[in-house]
């Protein structure tokens, strides 16, 4: 082993375990990795940033954009009104119908992205069946998971896996040359946590939801708003007219939470969302949320010269065409708990207000600004319809649980949705052709999505989840580092040396092995990178085929069912679902050893050693 093998090795297990600590986020860390390879001597310049031009990276990105059309247009929320009604009230129905959607959806569109549309769908049906979330919840990541073993483009890792084989020289992967495979343990699946299911929670609903579509009446009423809505008039002497509202503080001062404006302009009513700018007319109807039910405001309001009106029912469903409610949890990688809600400052960030809290299922009295928030925590935002849109697409800092029935009235771009199947089809019918690369016909359907205007531009930056792309620039430089200095020959070794007397299946067996142990640690992007050229080296001395080798090791990039943190899809359901860590162990690791064995005895058949 030589000095600047020694060298790479050790900002490898340093920047795995920067990844495992999650600090600083994994971001920074490939970044801080595509600054420390050329200040090694090992790589040149050009070497180390190859990755932002590699056709793959661009080729996700496209991917993001299509997923996010296929959102705003509605498709996805379509097909859950779908399932809930082809669902009727069996269980079983629900859930291989749910495995079946997830897994055709995830194979073309981010898995991540499908499992969180279909959270609050999940939640919903839930409720309304009387069963518990957590039944269905690890059944929904685990098809997103199975959906990246159906198609080419269904995840990173098969399409890292690809473009190294296309770096030696050789045929990629065809759209399709998974879908064999992963249909047999898409099937498997399905069949498997039908009986593991009773693992998993009892037939009694884990929380007292109540519909599958909640009006605005009903997330009002849970999480006791009623209690706290004001509606009050400005008089023609209050010392709040003319005044901007970040100027009053009325929050800080009087526990006074100013939602919208209702103001009168000629022969019209308008609603104006407040924000710190809104400037208070005479004669505005402020529609205000008091911090606690029990603060009495009637000197206060003589003091700030307001008239209490009546208000005979909940403003938000008056107002439901401009103004709605969402629920909204912290991914995972969030860097929000340990902040208070004032210091979130959502009016200013993301024009929404947080008007409830709810912690341990149980919504909190008032709204405390100097809370300090949770993991798990669920917050409940008001504000107009399209800036709770824009928060959807902020999916790296923000999950929205739950959207009310009220939302389809104000679909972004619910009449483009035959355009954006278009769009979808004639980019899937140019990649299973042939006609052209993969990513010149995800880039076609992205400029289609665009001309349909199912897309817009700003959404597209947005829906792009940059930090996958950086991790996949910053990881593709370890595996060129560790072929020059002899790392990936010294894996090789190893592997072959401990199992090559037992066969070429056998040594499948510890690709598989290897990599979800790895995956374990570290992205399964990440571990496809670091992984793959192994795959092909190895096939290369044992002079076989690299198909089935470079097969193996995208399949397992893909098995991470052993715990919640394998993937992004495991966490998101952890919190919804109220699952322990040993609950994925439990239902996991038996799953993973199944998949290993169906992939181990199909991809030589498919796959010719």
């Amino acid at each position: 082993m030589n000095k600047d093998l020694l060298l790479v090795l050790a900002l490898l297990v340093l920047c795995i375990t920067l990844f495992v600590r999650n600090r600083p986020r994994v971001d920074v860390v490939a970044l801080l990795m595509i600054v420390a390879l050329p200040l090694t001597g090992i790589l040149e310049l050009h070497e180390v940033l190859a990755g932002f031009s590699d056709p793959s990276v661009l080729l996700i990105a496209a991917l993001f954009v299509i997923g996010d059309g296929l959102v705003r247009t509605g498709i996805a929320y379509r097909l859950g009104d779908w399932l809930v009604h082809r669902a009727g009230s069996s269980e079983t129905r629900l859930l291989v119908l749910l495995m079946l959607m997830v897994a055709g959806l995830g194979s073309v569109m981010s898995s991540t992205g499908v499992v969180a549309i279909f959270i609050p769908v999940v939640l919903g049906v839930a409720a309304r069946m009387r069963v518990a979330a957590s039944r269905l919840l690890m059944p929904l990541a685990f098809a997103g998971l199975i959906s990246g073993m159906l198609t080419l483009v269904a995840t990173p890792p098969n399409m890292v896996v690809h473009a190294e084989l296309v770096r030696e020289g050789l045929a990629g992967f065809g759209f399709f040359a998974f879908a064999p495979i992963g249909l047999t343990i898409l099937a498997l699946g399905i069949g498997y946590l039908l009986l593991a299911r009773r693992w998993l929670g009892s037939r009694d609903a884990e929380n007292g939801e109540q519909d599958a579509r909640r009006t605005l009446a009903d997330l009002a009423q849970s999480y006791r708003l009623s209690e706290r809505e004001r509606r009050l008039r400005v008089r023609a002497d209050s010392r709040l007219a003319n005044q901007a509202l970040n100027e009053l503080e009325l929050r800080q001062q009087y526990g006074i939470n100013v939602i919208a404006v209702e103001r009168q302009h000629k022969f019209r009513s308008l609603l104006l969302m407040a924000t710190g700018n809104t400037e208070l007319l005479p004669g505005d109807i402020l529609l205000i949320d008091l911090a606690s039910p029990a603060i009495a405001l009637l000197g206060a309001y003589d003091e700030l010269g307001l008239e209490p009106l009546p208000l005979q029912t909940s403003y938000y469903s008056i107002h439901s065409h401009v103004l709605g409610l969402a629920e909204v949890a912290l991914p995972p990688d969030s860097e929000l708990p340990g902040k208070t809600i004032q210091e979130l400052g959502f009016r200013s960030r993301h024009k929404l207000n947080v008007v409830g809290l709810r912690r341990n299922r149980e919504a909190l009295d008032g709204l405390l600004v100097d809370e300090k928030l949770k993991t798990g925590d669920i917050l409940l935002v008001a504000g107009a319809w399209k800036e709770i849109h824009r928060l959807q697409s902020l999916g790296r800092d923000f999950l929205v649980l739950s959207l009310p029935a009220e939302v389809d009235e104000v679909a972004p771009a619910a009449r483009k949705a035959p355009h954006a199947l278009l769009a979808l089809a004639v980019m899937v019918a140019l990649m299973v052709s042939g006609l052209v690369p993969n990513v010149i016909a995800a880039l076609i359907g992205c400029l289609l999505m665009g001309a349909f205007r199912c897309i817009d531009m700003d959404s597209a930056y947005k829906a792009i989840h940059w930090q996958s792309l950086l991790l996949i620039v910053g990881m593709l430089p370890f595996a060129l580092a560790l072929q020059k200095t002899g790392g990936i020959e010294l894996a090789v070794n190893g592997l072959v040396g401990a199992l090559g007397d037992a066969g070429p299946r056998a040594l499948l067996a510890g690709l598989f092995v290897v990599t979800a142990l790895i995956g374990l640690f570290i992205s399964n992007t990440a571990t496809a990178v670091l992984m793959a050229p192994v795959a092909l080296s190895t096939a290369e001395r044992l002079g076989a085929s690299p198909y089935p080798f470079a097969m193996i090791v995208a399949l397992a990039a893909s098995a991470a069912f052993m715990t919640p943190i394998s993937s992004p899809v495991n966490t998101l359901v952890l919190g919804p679902g109220h699952y322990r860590f040993g609950d994925f162990v439990r239902v996991g690791v038996p799953f993973t050893l199944l998949v290993m064995a169906v992939s181990v005895a199909m991809v030589p058949w498919l796959f010719p050693f």
